[in-house]
């Protein structure tokens, strides 16, 4: 029996800045459909670059992909535009710059509404029904300028934005950037129940580890522009380097601290050993 091929396959991947610096190096992994996939590395590991080059948005950054390839849907989607990667189903969730902060939520939701002409308007109204449902916040704040939201509310919305162009993979950068525990919390309960009822696949990249592999069914770690290893969440939790230095627990640790207390080069990594 043939193995049912990946919504998602990054072969690899070679993305170069200034057509001098490399970023990212040797970079695959495989995203199957209907899965929650994570990506987990500290600040500059590559993450943000990874999501770019799926989505299209690298040549505003002045990179581009050198090597490899990205195949979506059995296609290749490598060195297409982002309006062209919406039209076939894939939305981002940026880091920054979420939302148009001058505008109120209805009207961020408004510019939203498209998906290179491929959505009619009925089903995106059910989908804005759905949103309202989801996110009742952004309901009683719909008339209010996206620039008073809280961070959590931003959120909110860039993910109500990504949704209304009814993607089937969505991808979402540094979800806990800036955000309390308790909102946190939410939106994974949020993200969850969204991805079981729209049947979505979703690629999650994070620096607060431990809600990535909590949340996700396959977890990649990205340092220094490649990837150190992978494999389930139980696997990753078993791991020595990536209990200390991603979960900040060790065997004379009495709990998890965030992984920004953890000193990330105080001895080599054992990845492979």
């Amino acid at each position: 029996m043939s193995t049912p091929q990946p919504l998602l396959r990054v072969h690899n991947l070679e993305v170069t800045y200034h057509r001098k610096l490399v970023a990212i190096r040797n970079v695959s992994l495989v995203v199957p459909a209907g899965a929650m996939v994570g990506v987990i590395g500290i600040n500059g590991a590559g993450k943000t670059t990874l999501l770019r080059a799926i989505s299209g948005f690298l040549p505003g950054e002045d990179a581009q992909i050198t090597e490899g390839d990205i195949v979506y849907q059995g296609r290749s989607i490598k060195g297409l535009q982002p309006h062209e990667t919406t039209s076939l189903g894939i939305a981002l969730v940026p880091e920054r710059d979420k939302v148009f902060l001058t505008l109120t939520v209805e009207e961020n939701l408004s510019v939203a509404r498209w998906r290179g002409g491929s959505s009619d308007g009925k089903s995106q109204r059910r989908v804005l029904e759905q949103i309202f449902e989801w996110f009742p916040l952004l309901a009683e704040r719909r008339r209010q300028v996206a620039g008073y939201l809280s961070g959590g509310e931003r959120q909110m919305l860039a993910i109500a934005m990504a949704l209304l162009n009814n993607p089937s993979l969505l991808l979402v950068d540094e979800m806990s950037l800036g955000l309390a525990p308790s909102v946190l919390a939410h939106l994974e309960d949020r993200l969850r129940a969204i991805r079981e009822e729209m049947g979505l696949t979703v690629l999650l990249v994070d620096q607060f580890a431990s809600m990535v592999i909590r949340i996700s069914d396959y977890c990649y770690v990205m340092e220094n522009g490649g990837i150190v290893f992978d494999g389930p969440p139980e696997r990753l939790l078993a791991h020595e380097d990536v209990r200390e230095f991603y979960l900040g627990m060790s065997d004379s640790a009495q709990g998890v601290k965030s992984y920004r207390e953890v000193k990330q080069y105080r001895r080599r990594r054992r990845w492979y050993g």
